[in-house]
């Protein structure tokens, strides 16, 4: 059996965590990084005349008004520390949506309560700095924050909501019931939440909202805890008193946290003090049906440590995921702020806001114009989106298929394909209807030229298309540039006032490289290629070979073959052999004539294309992506006049306050991470070390360890917490909803580490 001395450690090791875990949480909050970010946090919600204000009222020691013909709109953060001296602050956590002249004239609402009768007055003020009042159709973000410590208090936040309205009447209208439910429903819908859902024994579990709205966004309800009010108002022994015992067992709303129940001051006893109406609810659960309960699940005593364990709890087992949550946000608001870049409001600063700018674009095109795609801009040349990138590798190919080629030939978009007889045929009306002073069997030269440009007439259209389609793509290129170096606002402006400009003078300037070249290739064919010979060559020594073995194949018949590696076995004359190869077969000179000058054509045509192809390359397609990067260089920038550099770079009123915001998510987020890490870090050095001579677990007389300590339903203990604690050995419903899931157990497990024994008494 453990020393009381050692629970005793224990008990002070915990109480101080949990107290350090709450600060920095409602610091946290207090810097504003809720609206960024879910924080763990209870909330108490319940409809109108549900008893919540006398809940809040048990569990702080403190008179909070009563309204319930008016909704209240904005939430209440109220903060219970216990400490030796007593004390009332209140004030004012401003939303980081408010202006900064009113966030910080709000940051300066702080009061502090010397009579507790005041409050309601002090909340009034509050309102009124907060710009809200109890019948205006506006909620306000802002939260009022009541601080209260004393020697009874318990280490508890808690966050009170409006109540939810059931129907609009004379004081409450539509909107206000809308409003309400959504107020209400932004706070549950919170993962890391734990909802204290109030409901009144006085109005049936089926009408109370609360618990459908708890339904809706907890449906396994994980993360609820029900409490029952009123429970005095019921008819001793009636079936709707049974009905709600039953409620508090946990038998008919299900809830893991399981139920809890109060007991608190009517009308006639409202001014009763608090250990009058703390002795009055002790004794009514003592007596009828409720005095069936567990003595820790009824009464504010046990509810006050129930509620500051399973808050402590939520928080220990959030921690590493909100941690993560944080260091994504930092890391989406860094990258909003470096797309906008620097401010940018005097001239001097956007002058180097562009100069910077091209800079990055300077290098991003030559990379992408030299084929070298290191940079992460370039991404994965898999996806459409990284292919685009890689300029240089963006393939311009008409890959159109064979129906598309016959629409387009229709169209007299592509040259029409024809067999070389029909090609003769219109040769020779071309050489009959051109005649002069040459000799039969020959042709003017001058024919090659006009057969030449009769078949080079699609190469403008070609080429053309050819440009358009690496001009398009280069614009491509650069709006991914631009949009990826920096906001919408500055690309917008950059392409509108500077880079269009440029892109279409340099598709001007290929089209005329294009007309020039065109404008040679419509002069007479001229060439001092080899390659024009070889090409002649080459089909006539073929076109000769077929005629060769034609006329072998005659005059062998049968005994020919045209097997390299065949053997001839046999007698023939050479002579006749002579005679077949040398003898002239095509008797019309006028056919001679236009094989001879569709042969110099073709041949020249090849020439042709090839030095054509090289020159759109070289002279037009590189003149639009070699030189990419001059477009927008640091040089182009420094050209710039003042009222052109204001047109591009100044930043909207909308960007400078998105920047502003933007600033401020991010020093909120930059400041509640420091306090996270130096939670971890005061975390690891408390709980890293087991005290030496500390160790050991205690057992049951029949050997099994006793593990019910790290299971608890409840609550780290405080003075108020000697009840809070689950037995498990019990099976009814009650007793299952003090199980704890698997994470609350690992937290619990951090908190009462095994070197600490745990006594059999505790």
């Amino acid at each position: 059996m453990a020393s009381n001395g050692a629970v005793s450690r224990l008990d002070s090791l915990q109480a101080s965590e949990q107290l350090h875990l709450l600060d920095e949480i409602d610091k946290l909050r207090l810097q504003g990084i809720s609206e960024f970010v879910f924080l763990p946090q209870l909330i108490v919600c319940g409809d109108q005349s549900s008893g919540k204000s006398s809940v809040l009222e048990a569990i702080s020691g403190i008179p909070f008004p009563r309204k319930d013909n008016l909704c209240t709109r904005f939430a209440t953060e109220l903060i219970l520390r216990k400490s030796r001296t007593s004390s009332t602050n209140v004030s004012i956590a401003p939303s980081r949506d408010r202006p900064e002249p009113e966030y910080k004239r709000l940051c300066g609402f702080t009061e502090k309560l010397e009579n507790l009768d005041d409050l309601p007055a002090l909340i009034d003020r509050a309102k009124i700095a907060m710009g809200v009042s109890d019948t205006g159709s506006a909620f306000s973000k802002d939260v009022l924050r009541v601080e209260v410590s004393g020697p009874l208090k318990p280490h508890l936040t808690i966050v009170d909501l409006p109540g939810l309205i059931h129907s609009e009447n004379k004081q409450q209208s539509a909107d206000d019931v809308k409003l309400v439910s959504q107020l209400v429903l932004s706070y549950m819908e919170n993962p890391r939440t734990i909802i204290l859902a109030v409901v009144s024994a006085m109005n049936d579990i089926a009408n109370q909202i609360v618990l459908k709205r708890a339904k809706e966004v907890d449906r396994d309800g994980l993360r609820t805890l029900g409490l029952i009010t009123k429970p005095d108002a019921l008819p001793q022994g009636s079936e709707s008193e049974m009905a709600f015992v039953n409620l508090a067992k946990n038998e008919n709303v299900e809830f893991r946290l399981g139920w809890h129940v109060l007991r608190n001051r009517d009308y006639h006893t409202r001014h009763s003090t608090m250990e009058a109406r703390d002795e009055v609810e002790t004794e009514f659960f003592l007596r009828g049906t409720w005095s069936e309960l567990r003595r820790d699940s009824v009464g504010i005593s046990a509810l006050r440590s129930r509620l500051s364990g399973v808050l402590f709890r939520q928080i220990k087992t959030e921690l590493p995921s909100l941690i993560r949550d944080v260091q994504q946000e930092i890391g989406k608001a860094q990258t909003q702020l470096s797309a906008l870049g620097e401010s940018r409001s005097t001239p001097a600063e956007q002058q180097v806001f562009l100069l910077n700018l091209s800079q990055e674009f300077f290098q991003l095109c030559k990379a992408s114009c030299d084929g070298v795609y290191d940079d992460r801009f370039f991404g994965d040349s898999l996806t459409e989106m990284g292919y685009v990138r890689r300029l240089r590798a963006v393939d311009i190919k008409d890959t159109a298929d064979t129906q598309d080629e016959k629409e387009k030939r229709l169209r007299g978009e592509l040259p029409e394909k024809i067999s070389r007889k029909d090609a003769l045929n219109r040769v020779r009306l071309r050489l009959t209807r051109s005649r002069g002073r040459e000799l039969p069997g020959t042709f003017n030269p001058l024919l090659i030229g006009e057969l030449f440009h009769e078949q080079a007439i699609p190469w403008r259209s070609l080429a053309t298309e050819h440009l358009e389609q690496v001009w398009r793509a280069t614009k491509v290129f650069l709006e991914n540039v631009i949009k990826y170096l920096t906001d919408l606002r500055t690309y917008d402006a950059l392409f509108r006032y500077w880079i269009d400009g440029i892109l279409e003078e340099k598709l001007q300037r290929g089209r005329k490289t294009l007309d020039r070249l065109m404008a040679d290739c419509d002069k007479h064919p001229i060439t001092y290629n080899h390659y024009f010979i070889e090409n002649l060559q080459r089909t006539v020594l073929g076109r000769r070979e077929e005629e060769v073995s034609k006329r072998l194949k005659e005059f062998f018949g049968s005994r020919y073959s045209e097997d390299n590696d065949s053997v001839y076995q046999g007698t023939f004359s050479f002579k006749a052999l002579l005679s077949a190869l040398v003898l002239q077969t095509e008797a019309d000179i006028d056919t001679h004539a236009c094989i001879e000058l569709l042969d110099r054509m073709e041949a020249y045509y090849k020439v042709a294309l090839k030095i054509f192809v090289d020159e759109v390359a070289v002279q037009a397609v590189e003149d639009l992506i070699s030189p990419l990067w001059d477009i927008f260089s640091p040089t182009a920038v420094a050209t710039m006049d003042a009222d052109l550099i204001e047109k591009i770079a100044a930043e909207t009123p909308d960007s400078q306050e998105q920047r502003l915001q933007l600033k401020r998510k991010l020093s909120t987020l930059e400041k509640g991470m420091e306090i996270l890490k130096r939670h971890v870090e005061r975390g690891e050095a408390t709980l890293g070390e087991p005290n030496a001579g500390e160790t050991g677990t205690s057992s049951s007389g029949n050997g099994e360890s006793e593990s019910h300590s790290e299971i608890e339903s409840a609550t780290i203990p405080t003075p108020d917490s000697q009840l809070a604690v689950c037995d498990i050995g019990t099976t009814n419903a009650q007793d299952r909803a003090c199980e704890l899931p698997t994470t609350y157990q690992r937290a619990s497990r951090l908190v009462r580490s095994p070197s600490y024994p745990v006594s059999d008494e505790y």
